[in-house]
């Protein structure tokens, strides 16, 4: 199985949160876009900030690998319009595809209206510009229940709001890979939650991010249906090794 094609190799720590600076962060996205380019790997994801300089990069190569980046990250807490403008501005820089944390904290609270509201006018924005959204409902902080729950919302949302056509377009993604967890309990996508996730997604396709480690979870995450795998371990699965930590 050729898993490259369905890799999101990540990179999404901030300078503040690895220690490095700026200019080492870019290189380290420069490397993961090159790393990207020689080895088929579908897209990276990176932070908003260095979108347009490896949009860039990869235009100089004439690469057709995708940029992607996140909104709202990591928590989802940020107001429709920061949402908004931060994709704006994304979009504005060449991203291809975004990846916005829904404002579950809302969703828990029994605020439906505001998280559809955010999902609709997010969502609108990245189909009138052609791009792919992506929503990470952040399945550590949900339970069985409210991951079905969520997800079946979302894909309702979908289907009352946009065309058949773009559907396609619209993911349902499990994880940040940020989330802070107790009792060793997993943070990203775990086989139980993704199959959740399939069941409800309706028409749209599902992102497993976070905790795929090994090539044959890889395949696995793939075999039931999942369309995107979100890895800071791309090379490493690629070339059949196992990732020893990170997302």
């Amino acid at each position: 199985m050729n898993i490259a094609q369905y890799l999101d190799s990540t990179y999404l720590k901030t300078p503040a949160q690895s220690g490095l600076s700026d200019e080492e962060t870019l290189q380290i996205d420069k490397d993961l876009a090159q790393e990207a380019i020689e080895n088929g790997i579908f897209a990276v994801m990176i932070r908003p900030d260095y979108v347009s300089e490896i949009k860039k990069y990869l235009l100089e190569r004439n690469s057709n690998v995708v940029v992607g980046t996140v909104i709202g990250f990591h928590e989802g807490t940020y107001s429709i319009d920061e949402k908004l403008a931060e994709a704006s501005k994304a979009i504005a820089d060449g991203a291809d595809e975004l990846d916005f944390v829904i404002n579950y904290n809302a969703y828990l609270k029994g605020n439906l209206g505001l998280v559809k509201e955010e999902f609709v006018k997010c969502t609108l924005l990245c189909v009138q510009h052609h791009k792919i959204a992506k929503w990470i409902i952040e399945i550590a902080a949900l339970s069985d229940e409210q991951i079905a729950d969520l997800t079946k919302n979302i894909s309702h949302w979908a289907e009352e709001n946009f065309s058949e056509n773009d559907l396609s377009k619209i993911f349902v993604k499990s994880s940040t890979g940020f989330y802070k967890t107790t009792g060793e309990k997993p943070n990203g996508a775990t086989f139980e939650g993704v199959k959740i996730m399939l069941d409800n997604a309706g028409k749209l396709p599902v992102k497993a991010a976070g905790g795929v480690r090994t090539p044959e979870d890889a395949e696995k995450m793939i075999t039931m249906g999942v369309k995107r795998i979100g890895t800071s371990s791309a090379l490493a699965l690629i070339k059949n090794q196992s990732a020893s930590e990170g997302y």
